[in-house]
């Protein structure tokens, strides 16, 4: 009895769910989920093969993209396995890993995204510096700091989960493991991970997208005293794609966590639907849209795909 009420209240396992409502079709639904995923990582394996690493902007597109990869290939196993062989189960140490993949590589690509603002200042606002300022030395130390800030947040959350009793229903709401998920499962006093979690968030998101838009306040001012109106919209323009980028993170990202905290009774097929365009929107349409924006890039594609009509057309 004593060793069952230790089970019951450290689980060695809790449940994934699908999608509430669509059980009977959701081994059809796994199919355009794995495609679209399927996507997401050609295109950015794409975009890391055909960038040129010649100039700042693209050693951050491939810090970008490698991050959007590993947000796929955190989430892509435990959903297939529930939507194709309705495999629930998960043991709590893999839902851990996992929650500590997800939350990292999710504040590694804001931490990129501040690196790529900052790299569109340089280049707008001192562009005569662009090269002595944004050398391959900083741009690898800005890489490292991302990395280790983004690696070493979650440790202290996910290190609390260890001494933490379960005894409510094991049962998640999502097909994949998050922090906020978990941690409502517990049945002790989880003050420092609410509080450390908020503060967190405060902190490394809150102080990316401050930033970030401290940045474009600094490139508007600094465009806005270019005469020419083609010159403003030449500029504008190389920050379009950054631009696309940071709102295909920080909207969902925004979207998700105001419905756990402030619409924790609605239909659970809304928090499903949010968590998974958090985690499947960046990946799929970062590579599009940067291969659509920027032109050595776009170019490399068409030479990639259509290596023999190009040639045969330079010829």
């Amino acid at each position: 009895m004593g060793s069952t009420n230790m089970s019951y209240l450290n689980p060695k396992t809790v449940i994934l769910i699908g999608i509430p409502g669509l059980e009977h079709v959701q081994f059809w639904i796994g199919f355009p989920f794995f495609s679209v995923c399927l996507v997401a990582l050609l295109g950015n394996v794409i975009l890391i093969i055909i960038i040129s690493l010649h100039k700042p902007m693209f050693y951050f597109l491939a810090m970008l993209s490698l991050t959007d990869m590993g947000m796929s290939i955190s989430t892509l196993p435990t959903v297939l396995r529930i939507f194709w062989f309705d495999a629930k189960e998960i043991e709590m140490n893999t839902c851990v890993a996992q929650m500590y993949f997800i939350h990292t590589f999710s504040l590694m690509e804001s931490a990129v995204l501040l690196a790529m603002a900052f790299d569109r200042y340089v280049a707008i606002c001192d562009p005569l510096r662009y090269a002595t300022i944004l050398t391959p030395t900083l741009i690898t130390k800005i890489g490292i700091a991302a990395l280790l800030r983004s690696a070493f947040a979650m440790i202290p959350l996910l290190a609390q989960l260890a001494f933490f009793p379960f005894c409510y229903s094991h049962i998640l709401s999502h097909s994949y493991c998050l922090h906020q998920d978990v941690i409502r499962l517990a049945c002790a006093d989880t003050k420092f991970n609410v509080i450390y979690g908020m503060v967190m968030i405060t902190l490394l998101w809150g102080m990316d997208s401050l930033g970030i838009f401290m940045s474009y306040v600094f490139i508007l001012h600094s465009v806005l005293k270019i005469s020419s109106q083609e010159g403003r919209f030449k500029a504008l323009n190389t920050c379009a794609s950054h631009i696309c980028a940071v709102l295909i993170l920080y909207v969902p990202m925004i979207g998700l966590s105001v419905v756990h905290r402030f619409a924790k009774h609605s239909s659970p097929f809304i928090h499903i639907f949010m968590a998974h365009i958090y985690l499947l929107v960046p990946p799929v349409l970062n590579p599009i849209i940067y291969s659509v924006k920027t032109k050595q890039i776009h170019q490399g594609f068409l030479h990639l795909v259509f290596p023999l009509r190009i040639s045969s057309s330079v010829m």
